[in-house]
């Protein structure tokens, strides 16, 4: 473990002489290809020799053309495309002790000690057994005749680092698995095409997913578009439920509501661990409600697709770390998983997640179904949580009498996922007893009194919508603080909830600022972060990043495809951000760019032709294309144009370019699932901070809060959500430039440049460190990733 004084820095770490095979096993998901390529590149880049094993642990046991030495070009262009390139089979003779010993011999007469396994939990078993086994394997290969001592001696033992590929979710000790990101896109494409028929018909549809043993698909695609019913294996329905269920169905028909969802895992079942099947909802619902009602089976399109922006940057930045933990691996070092625990990567024991993967299974078969939740870990049931305050309206006579009323509001330009927070804020504050008002056109709609109190049904059907429902504008309230504060005390409002980007964060500011003259702004306020720039301080992630930058990979991919004909092409591709230059970066990294440039990293001449050199030697290979991209004010005078030129003009015979300024086609769109679920998780758990503050800060009949911590901001600070006093953010803040003066994504930086073979230097000092899998229940506030 690196002590914090002394810096670990990954080009210090070689690869020379040892051997790194890298295979994928299992089920397939979107995502491997670009953990594969992550292996080979960082490998090679050490000084290793990496070898593809072809077709899983079959290609392992078979040998011969299976296992095959991977080149630098081996692994180009398999970044965007779904499923795995080397193959994946079920293997019989892998189970067995015979098959296994050919498969050490096969790693044997190669020098391969270091295995990096891509798969579910049966294979990452698989892999631990081999482990355990080895030396007694090589025993008996030395008795056979087939390896002598010496080789035997100089491979004594095999290192395994697993990483989880699989779209189910079903690993325990990973926040999110390979392959799960894409696998939800898959399911809310066609949940957002299925509700467009559904509204013309007034049809009920009922959606099967996957997850055999595992419900996350199904509750996150629940939580991503509002469905009105779920069925997951580890929270079966109440005895009753088919009743419950068609009362809530009609109910909300009874509201004018057009269709019902219904989502419904492969492996639900009730309470007696009976299996519940969408045909069985189908029937019920014909016969009990007499609706329209049709059954679609997603099956295997879930499978299928591009990977999506998360899963190459979750696959690129697990595959850096598996290699990095080959090289620090000895003897004595336990198999082990990298993972993701909120934001950050992570290595913990093989085994240890194998075994509490195990006992979920076993909860569940026992019919301890609240045991089987805490084992699935904090992300499941954060998941799980939010989806109960949000999927039942609770009768009126039910509700907590609360004489509060809380203003909603959306500051600065649009992000796809705000209305998703919005609907999830309004129908939590309503649980929750009080009166909520939305704000149409930020804080200058404020000023003018366009507010009007918010129902529960008026947010129905918003979490897919892109944009503002609500209306938004970058006006700051430093103008308007009389009739911001004439409004808040005609309309009685006691908190506010402001979702936007750097205007919002600006405004609280203002606001704050205003206190000691009006008592209006005496009242609890908090910000959720929502701007497709991700510039907001005390936050890793905002709402809408990650729609921006699905649309920028997206993009990348079919600019990258169209020079697959023309050849030695190279294109600049100018992304939004201010002068932040996370889109540029990230989007950089999970769509394979050569470069990235950015207003945090400056640069000059001699660094665009040190691109240029770069781009002209990689035209003599056999990727004859480059990305190049930049951040809209990454310099004033090194222009998307001035480049263009410049690339133009020394690429003269070597290789032409084109350029594609992307705008505003990253600010729309329908948003991702994971801005969806980001949104209403931060919205419902800045309510439930607000009723809290409003309880603590009442006093003889009315709430007055003019302490620092009565106005904060919601983020997402590595592995937990945090509230932040806006006051204590300001030191962090670079306000010329509208940028946190720390991010945490430039560190991801070094490796989209090792990636595009660039020696340059990557700080690991985080890395290394075998932590063991949580069981504890952590408190609400640390619980976080939004996913």
């Amino acid at each position: 473990m690196a002590q914090p004084d002394q810096k670990k820095f990954f080009e210090n770490l070689s690869g020379a002489g040892k051997a790194i095979a890298v295979l994928t096993s299992g089920g397939d998901a979107q995502g491997m290809n670009a953990a594969v390529r992550a292996v080979v590149r960082v490998g090679i880049y050490v000084g290793a020799k990496v070898y593809f094993i072809h077709e899983g642990y079959q290609g392992l046991v078979d040998g011969g053309e299976n296992i095959e030495e991977a080149k630098w070009e081996s692994v180009s262009s398999m970044l965007q495309v779904g499923g795995t390139v080397i193959g994946s089979a079920r293997c019989k003779e892998f189970r067995t002790h015979e098959g296994r010993r050919a498969a050490a011999q096969n790693l044997v007469l190669r020098g391969i000690t270091n295995l990096c396994v891509i798969g579910g939990d049966g294979s990452l078993t698989g892999a631990n057994l081999f482990r355990e086994e080895w030396s007694g394997l090589l025993d008996e290969l030395v008795q056979q005749g087939k390896i002598n001592r010496e080789s035997a001696e100089k491979y004594s033992h095999l290192n395994i680092v697993g990483m989880v590929g699989s779209i189910d979710n079903d690993f325990c000790g990973t926040d999110m698995t390979i392959g799960t990101d894409s696998a939800l896109h898959r399911i809310i494409e066609v949940v957002d095409a299925i509700v467009t028929t559904a509204q013309s018909h007034q049809r009920t549809f009922v959606l099967e997913v996957m997850g055999r043993h595992c419900g996350y698909l199904a509750l996150v695609s629940a939580l991503a578009c509002g469905a009105d019913w779920m069925f997951i294996p580890e929270m079966p329905p109440a005895d009753g439920w088919e009743e419950q269920m068609c009362t809530k169905l009609s109910q909300n028909r009874a509201r004018k509501k057009r269709l019902n969802i219904i989502i419904v895992s492969e492996g639900a079942i009730d309470t007696s661990n009976k299996p519940i099947t969408s045909e069985h909802i189908k029937n019920l619902v014909v016969k009990c409600l007499g609706f329209d009602t049709r059954v679609t089976i997603l099956g295997h399109v879930q499978r299928g697709g591009t990977p999506s922006a998360f899963d190459r940057i979750l696959a690129s930045r697990m595959g850096v770390e598996a290699v990095l933990a080959l090289l620090e691996a000895s003897a004595d070092t336990p198999a082990c998983v990298v993972s993701l625990c909120g934001n950050q990567a992570v290595r913990l024991p093989l085994m240890e997640c194998v075994q509490m993967t195990q006992e979920v299974q076993k909860a569940m078969d026992e019919r301890r179904f609240e045991e089987a939740v805490r084992l699935r870990g904090r992300s499941f049931e954060n998941n799980l949580n939010t989806y109960k305050l949000l999927a039942h309206r609770k009768p009126q006579s039910e509700l907590p009498i609360s004489s509060f009323n809380v203003a909603v509001l959306n500051v600065g330009a649009p992000a796809a996922g705000m209305n998703a927070a919005v609907r999830s804020a309004v129908r939590v504050g309503i649980t929750e007893g009080h009166k909520i008002f939305a704000v149409n056109d930020g804080f200058e709609g404020f000023a003018k009194g366009q507010i009007k109190e918010i129902k529960w049904g008026d947010v129905g059907g918003w979490t897919g919508q892109g944009g503002s429902l609500l209306g938004t504008k970058r006006t700051l309230p430093a103008k308007h603080l009389e009739k911001i504060a004439e409004q808040m005390k005609a309309n009685k409002i006691n908190a506010l909830l402001v979702i936007g980007g750097f205007e919002a964060y600006l405004g609280l500011v203002e606001l704050l600022a205003a206190r000691g003259k009006y008592d209006e702004f005496c009242v609890p306020i908090v910000m959720v972060p929502a701007t497709v720039s991700n510039n907001v301080p005390g936050s890793d992630f905002s709402i809408g990043a990650d729609t921006a930058l699905n649309a920028i990979t997206d993009t990348c991919d079919r600019i990258k495809q169209s020079a697959s004909g023309t050849k030695r092409r190279v294109f600049i591709i100018e992304t939004m951000g201010g002068y932040c230059g996370y889109l540029a970066s990230v989007g950089g990294l999970a769509a394979g760019a050569d470069a990235a440039y950015i207003f945090e990293e400056p640069f000059d001449i001699r660094d665009l032709q040190a691109n240029v050199e770069h781009l002209t030697a990689k035209m003599k290979t056999s990727i004859q294309r480059g990305l190049v991209l930049r951040n809209e004010n990454s310099n004033e005078n090194y222009t998307t144009d001035f480049i263009y030129q410049l690339y133009s003009e020394e690429g003269k015979g070597v290789f032409d370019c084109r350029k594609n300024v992307l705008g505003h086609m990253q600010q729309g769109g329908a948003p991702s699932p994971f801005d969806r679920n980001f949104g209403t998780k931060i919205a419902a758990k800045a309510m439930l901070w607000i009723s809290r503050k409003l309880k603590e800060t009442y006093r003889k009949g009315r709430v007055f809060a003019n302490t620092d911590d009565t106005a904060c901001l919601l983020g997402m600070r590595r592995r937990a959500f945090v509230f932040q006093p806006v006051v204590d953010l300001k030191n962090e803040t670079d306000f010329v430039h509208r940028i946190p003066k720390e991010q945490w994504w430039l560190k991801l930086r070094p490796l989209m440049k090792i990636l595009a073979k660039y020696k340059t230097s990557l700080d690991v000092s985080e890395s290394g460190q075998l932590e063991h899998v949580v069981r504890h229940r952590r408190p609400e506030e640390s619980e976080g990733v939004p996913a």
